[in-house]
């Protein structure tokens, strides 16, 4: 198994709160406060391809999220895009730091078609994927792996999956950490999708 798969064990965070809503010892605030009807799970970059893989776990066991955002989610696979060759020798993301990332975040023996990286591929994920609450995925025209999002959104879409897709034509990945006018675009189109 690869050193980073530990990440997808987030489904212990899901459980907990599920459990705070049913457990009279549980956390009052969220017990009392918490709308479970109303709870996304958000990600950015790697973090998206991991809310995906959870929200589908919880779909599984039937938590009930309302949806997830995926921002800028970051997907690969074996044969290149046309994105990602024409952003092959991008200096903070080429080739070999992206390719070296999935080599330690994959369980060893997989090439990057595993459906960790390659969620387009055929898997045992793709039965639960009509399943998954509302989608929001966004992403921007100069990140090398916009190709693979719109695929994704494709994917949901033929899925029967409720998604909005937001994409800009300007913009690099991670552009909203480094640009607050970006941040508050996401931040916006985030807040409309969940209201």
């Amino acid at each position: 198994m690869g050193s980073c798969l530990s990440a997808y064990e987030a489904m212990d965070a899901i459980n907990w709160v599920n459990q705070q809503r049913t457990n009279p010892k549980g956390d009052l605030w969220i017990r009392d406060y918490g709308d479970f009807s109303r709870c996304y799970l958000y990600g950015s970059a790697n973090g998206s391809n991991m809310v995906f893989f959870v929200s589908l776990k919880a779909y599984e066991q039937q938590l009930g999220l309302a949806g997830i955002i995926l921002n800028q989610p970051m997907f690969g696979g074996e044969r290149r895009t046309k994105s990602e060759i024409e952003f092959a020798t991008d200096e903070l993301f080429p080739f070999p730091v992206f390719d070296l990332m999935w080599h330690f975040a994959l369980p060893k023996g997989v090439n990057r078609d595993h459906r960790y990286c390659n969620p387009i591929m055929e898997g045992p994920h793709m039965r639960l994927i009509s399943g998954l609450g509302r989608c929001l995925v966004i992403g921007f025209g100069e990140d090398r792996m916009i190709d693979r999002q719109q695929d994704f959104v494709t994917l949901l879409a033929h899925s029967g999956v409720n998604v909005e897709a937001c994409f800009d034509d300007v913009g690099f990945h991670n552009i909203h950490m480094v640009d607050p006018r970006r941040a508050e675009v996401v931040i916006n189109l985030m807040r409309e999708f969940m209201i």
